[in-house]
């Protein structure tokens, strides 16, 4: 008798993203003449930059010669795009990261998922934010690392809470855990953490043995020049943590798809009888086995970023959206909501001090306008929801008109 993974029967009904679409489906069915203007899931609107689009016309052109044309790549991705990304997101920063310690891949969402197929299932001890990307908590309880679903939190996770106490950037834990999922600029709230908090959480990840997971997909969005953009910036992060970039938001490959995880070759992990391992051979052991490349073209079109023709271009969509979020956060606070984001990240956490599904649920019947419920994103998420900036000028300044209308009605 083939037998099912159990642990699927622990989550949750569907994924957040599936509850949404499933209720602006039902509302667009039924109100036909009513177009809905979508600021929930963090997609991006604007077309790939140009230097982009040049190069991978380009090394679709290579493919389309024998001289040029390439097959299998190498599943690390190729030499040319993992030196750029060396060279320009760590080597300018001050950040010792060496090329061969770059794995490309085909998207930051799957790596965050996948990472934790390395390490240990049974004794293993969870930290993860709260409120927080679903993906962080859904692919450890398909491993088996947690209990029942209880009141809407998982047993066998050490939860951090990001409330408006806090400013949204959760405390060191006063136990003891294994691996830390981090993500910075925050989604969903937006937040940013200043280099003397991520120093503290290097500092309890040495004393711990631990493993920071730290998810920087959006770091093209800070504009504080005091944030540091890598948790490389902080000494000694190359012995405890694993970083993971996208080219989604940063230049528009969510439908391209192209990212990368830096997997440090100084980080190890230790088997049950306490002997080390490092991580990096690990993960290019499961890299190999699993993951076949992204394609030459895709990876030609995402080194293009890395031109100076690239980064002015890159500049300026990021400039575009974070515009859009300066609109959405000044909109949100002429209502009276407090928030946070949108300055430092293209998203904006707003407190609105009721139940996020039933003011969801307002925005879409109201203004036709679809947001995020915090509750979605976990227990402390609940009360908020999450308004995102990647849209054209002309939809948000029309989103922001009809929920200005409803809330005022």
């Amino acid at each position: 008798m083939i037998r099912i993974n159990e642990n699927y029967l622990k989550l949750k009904a569907s994924y957040l993203f599936s509850d949404i679409a499933k209720r602006v489906t039902a509302y667009t069915q039924a109100n036909p003449d009513k177009p809905v203007i979508r600021l929930g899931i963090g997609d991006v609107t604007e077309p790939l930059p140009q230097a982009c689009i040049e190069a991978f016309h380009a090394g679709v052109d290579e493919m389309a010669n024998r001289a040029t044309f390439k097959g299998y790549g190498p599943e690390q991705g190729y030499a040319f795009l993992r030196e750029a990304i060396a060279a320009n997101d760590y080597a300018a920063r001050g950040c010792p990261i060496a090329a061969d310690e770059v794995f490309v891949s085909d998207g930051s969402k799957c790596d965050c998922g996948n990472i934790q197929e390395i390490f240990a299932t049974e004794g293993l001890k969870l930290a993860i934010p709260d409120p927080v990307y679903p993906v962080y908590v859904d692919t450890n309880v398909m491993a088996g690392r947690t209990g029942a679903n209880l009141d809407g939190r998982y047993a066998g996770i050490t939860y951090l809470d990001s409330t408006p106490a806090n400013g949204y950037v959760p405390a060191i834990p006063a136990v003891a855990t294994d691996l830390i999922y981090l993500c910075f600029p925050n989604n969903p709230t937006g937040a940013v953490a200043t280099k003397e908090q991520l120093a503290a959480w290097v500092a309890y990840a040495k004393a711990n043995k631990a493993i920071i997971l730290f998810d920087s997909a959006y770091e093209a969005y800070i504009t504080d020049p005091t944030i540091p953009h890598s948790i490389y910036e902080i000494p000694g992060a190359d012995e405890v943590a694993i970083e993971f970039r996208s080219f989604s938001k940063t230049a528009g490959f969510t439908g391209t798809r192209c990212a990368y995880t830096v997997v440090p070759k100084k980080l190890v992990a230790y088997d049950v009888a306490g002997n080390a391992h490092p991580v990096h051979a690990l993960w290019n052991r499961r890299h190999t086995t699993k993951f076949n490349g992204v394609s030459y073209p895709v990876q030609k079109a995402a080194a293009a970023i890395y031109t100076e023709a690239g980064k002015a271009q890159v500049k300026e969509k990021i400039a575009y959206y974070l515009a859009n979020a300066a609109l959405i956060r000044k909109a949100v606070t002429d209502l009276g909501f407090s928030c946070i984001g949108g300055d430092n990240a293209p998203y904006i956490w707003i407190n609105t001090g009721t139940d996020s599904w039933a003011f969801f649920d307002k925005l879409l019947n109201e203004a036709q306008v679809v947001c995020t419920p915090g509750a979605g994103f976990g227990k402390c998420g609940e009360g908020h929801v999450r308004i995102s900036a990647f849209n054209s000028r002309e939809n948000v300044e029309k989103a922001l008109a009809r929920i200005a209308a409803a809330l005022k009605a």
